[in-house]
């Protein structure tokens, strides 16, 4: 089992995870939105309030968690997405209310870039030694 992998003439050690690119980052973000908010309906918290938008947070989160640091924005914008169509303005519409929206899309993006760059940061550096070994003579080994 490898753990830590190493780059040809690195000498940093990363983690051996896989992370979703891009694009499946996007598609994850996308269905597991599209989950949460007929949930936050049954439960009836589909508003503009606090809770759903941590809920909401929280998925950028995960996805975030296994998803590649470029894959921050895209996870961030699908989240605001749902938010802003079910959520605030209701029926799928999206409205720009400006720098809230501005806002909220940040929050999302920053949640989703947090969670995904511990995974992407090199864990330890590869410290490299050279041991002589000395020209011993017959005489002085056993």
């Amino acid at each position: 089992m490898r753990l830590y992998r190493v780059r040809p003439g690195g000498r940093w050690l990363h983690p051996a995870v896989q992370r979703l690119g891009t694009g499946m980052s996007l598609a994850a973000a996308l269905t597991v939105s599209g989950f949460l908010t007929p949930v936050l309906g049954w439960v009836g918290e589909l508003n503009a309030g606090w809770y759903t938008f941590g809920a909401y947070a929280l998925l950028c989160t995960l996805v975030g968690a296994v998803s590649r640091p470029t894959a921050a924005p895209l996870t961030g914008l699908s989240g605001w997405l749902f938010f802003n169509g079910f959520a605030v303005h209701r029926y799928a519409v999206l409205g720009w209310a400006g720098r809230t929206d501005l806002l909220r899309l940040g929050v999302l993006t920053v949640a989703a870039l947090l969670a995904a760059l511990p995974g992407a940061m090199p864990r330890r550096r590869i410290r490299l030694e050279v041991v002589q070994l000395a020209d011993h003579l017959a005489e002085d080994r056993c």
